[in-house]
């Protein structure tokens, strides 16, 4: 099931006064083919536009369910928006990490008051498969195959047709597929002609691996600064999902996804992580088509080690 217009009209009024109506900005750009659009979800709250689809969905639970408290699978970003909605409500949040996930997500996390489990890859991967893990009390929050999830991260569309009514691409960052399920759900109710696009990363880029066979694969997933999208495989719903919605699959290497952070640092004193820039990279070439290309900067919680050696290399 995919979110309706009507489901994501309504997390609008949900979410208000816990996420933030983002900017819509141009990059100022001349020798890029398109005019590039930067969509600053990185201005949330906790840096992140998971904060929508974690307000919404728990903004559909009963008083009763909140009181057991909350639980979800996370790198990073979501757990951070379960994690702040939480704390608002004043109700107990953990959160199942990998041991890969970035120490300065881990220490986010923890900053907001949740309680973190850092396990194995495999363990955190069956913890979004079995949508709980062992031993732990709570409602499991899916960080992208829930329907109110999507909802949430679709009011990004909403925001993206008020300030660019006649935009021809999008081009969205692919984790586990919830924003761009989201989002594309309310580009093809209100603009079908809008080009939707998957941006991943190629050191982890299984959507496109998948789109490329016509069935789910998995990768030789590997690690990098990019940590925010990007896994060993694609869940069979969300796949079926994006090839209802979407028009293609855009894979960018990690040499432009750091050359589009330093521009984005460079034209619009913006920082984004790794995911967020990736789509940036990936239209920048032109991949995504010329006209006016919105790209979603997912959000900006890189590490501060990791930016200041991505903004002194050198260009390529």
């Amino acid at each position: 099931m995919l979110p309706s217009l009507a489901d994501i009209q309504n997390a609008r009024g949900v979410i208000a006064g816990s996420a933030i109506r983002t900017p819509l900005v141009r990059l100022p750009f001349r020798e890029a083919p398109a005019e590039i659009y930067l969509k600053l979800e990185n201005l949330q709250p906790i840096g992140s536009f998971k904060i929508r689809g974690a307000a919404n969905a728990m903004g559909h639970m009963s008083p009763e369910v909140l009181a057991r408290g909350v639980l979800t699978a996370s790198a990073g970003n979501m757990a951070q928006g379960v994690a702040w909605r939480a704390r608002e409500l004043g109700i107990r949040c953990t959160v199942i990490a990998p041991f890969s996930a970035p120490d300065t997500k881990i220490k986010a996390i923890q900053r907001l008051g949740a309680h973190v489990i850092q396990v194995s890859f495999d363990d955190w991967w069956r913890a979004f498969e079995e949508r709980g893990f062992p031993g732990v009390e709570g409602t499991f929050i899916h960080a992208f195959d829930e329907l109110n999830v999507m909802a949430g991260n679709g009011t990004i569309a909403l925001e993206i047709l008020e300030d660019l009514p006649d935009v021809d691409a999008v081009v969205i960052p692919w984790g586990g597929g919830g924003l761009t399920c989201g989002i594309a759900s309310a580009m093809r109710a209100m603009r079908p002609q809008c080009k939707i696009f998957a941006a991943e990363v190629a050191t982890a880029a299984p959507l496109a691996a998948s789109w490329a066979a016509g069935a789910p694969q998995e990768i030789d997933y590997k690690t990098s600064f990019v940590d925010g999208i990007g896994s060993k495989g694609v869940f069979k719903i969300m796949f079926e999902r994006a090839r209802e919605l979407i028009d293609g699959t855009l894979v960018a290497e990690l040499t432009e996804v750091a050359g589009a952070l330093r521009l984005i640092a460079e034209r619009n004193r913006v920082i984004a992580e790794g995911a967020g820039a990736c789509p940036v990279a990936c239209a920048l070439d032109g991949r995504a088509g010329t006209g006016k290309v919105v790209c979603i900067v997912s959000g900006g919680n890189i590490d501060f080690a990791k930016l200041c050696t991505i903004l002194a290399a050198e260009r390529g």
